[in-house]
């Protein structure tokens, strides 16, 4: 019996060793490219074309003071539009999805199957087919150059709501708003009140893929947007990207990317506990 125990607690031991080696080189092949990006915003042009390097060079100051002297990337603006666009994105999103998921998980109508897949059939449509005319279309209502048409478009998100109803039909009970109702509870009052809270890591999850998904955006920015000052920070990374190759500074591009990747962390960071707890909560249901 002794031995046998020995035996499994040694299998136990490899298994576990097995997989943290896996764990620690996941993260740090997840971790080391972030690290280059960093490293790479320190050092200038010449430096960077000579290869990489572990060791952060000193030029951090000179290329943060360049790309914000350049006067034909406005940063800061850039800055601006991006976050605007993807907190409303993403606010939008998860709300208005959340909402259309509780509309159809919770009520009985006659052509409830017939919406949910109408919306399922509208989610597997990529952006190319309609891009052309959601163009011609806000040109013609006066939107052109107008960050509207970026976050507005998020009321109707396909994909987070089918996310949204899953969630909803493994985690929430009929029970619930019916005992709220019972209670004398309006429909809005239940929803805000009861069904949101409940809702809150789903809530999270999709909150950072719409931010991050508006954040990254430069498909219909790039068709939209002339003006510099109304430019979100992809196009401006790509506008100095395609710079002259003679005066191509890869310290500021770098500096740029570094900068535009920040803000996607910290949400990350400020929205990751509730999708522990959501796992968490989930593990001790199973």
């Amino acid at each position: 019996m002794n031995n046998q125990s020995k035996t499994s607690r040694r299998k136990l031991t490899a298994s576990r060793i097995v997989a943290y080696t896996v764990l620690v080189i996941l993260c740090f092949l997840c971790l080391f490219f972030f690290y280059m990006l960093l490293i790479n915003s320190s050092r200038n042009t010449f430096q960077i074309q000579q290869g990489f390097s572990f060791l952060p060079g000193k030029s951090f100051g000179v290329n943060m003071k360049s790309l914000l002297a350049n006067a034909n990337i406005p940063v800061l603006s850039g800055i601006k539009n991006s976050f605007i666009v993807s907190a409303l994105s993403a606010l939008l999103a998860v709300y208005f999805s959340a909402m259309t998921a509780y509309g159809i998980y919770a009520y009985d109508f006659k052509f409830k199957k017939a919406a949910f897949s109408i919306i399922l059939l509208i989610m597997t449509m990529p952006t190319q087919i309609s891009a052309i005319g959601f163009v011609n279309q806000m040109q013609a209502m006066g939107l052109k150059n107008s960050l509207v048409p970026l976050f507005l478009p998020a009321i109707a998100s396909p994909i987070v709501f089918f996310f949204m109803k899953q969630y909803l039909e493994s985690n929430m009970p009929m029970e619930i708003v019916e005992a709220a109702r019972i209670d004398g509870s309006d429909e809005f009052h239940t929803f805000n009140s009861i069904v949101l809270p409940i809702m809150k890591p789903a809530i999270a999850v999709q909150a950072i893929f719409s931010f991050v998904s508006a954040w990254n955006n430069f498909f219909i920015p790039a068709l939209l947007l002339d003006k510099a000052d109304k430019k979100t920070l992809p196009i401006l990374i790509a506008q100095l990207r395609s710079a002259d190759f003679l005066k191509f500074d890869m310290g500021q591009v770098y500096m740029l990317v570094t900068i535009a990747i920040i803000p996607v962390i910290i949400v990350y960071l400020f929205l990751s506990k509730y999708i522990v707890r959501g796992v968490a909560l989930g593990g001790v249901k199973g």
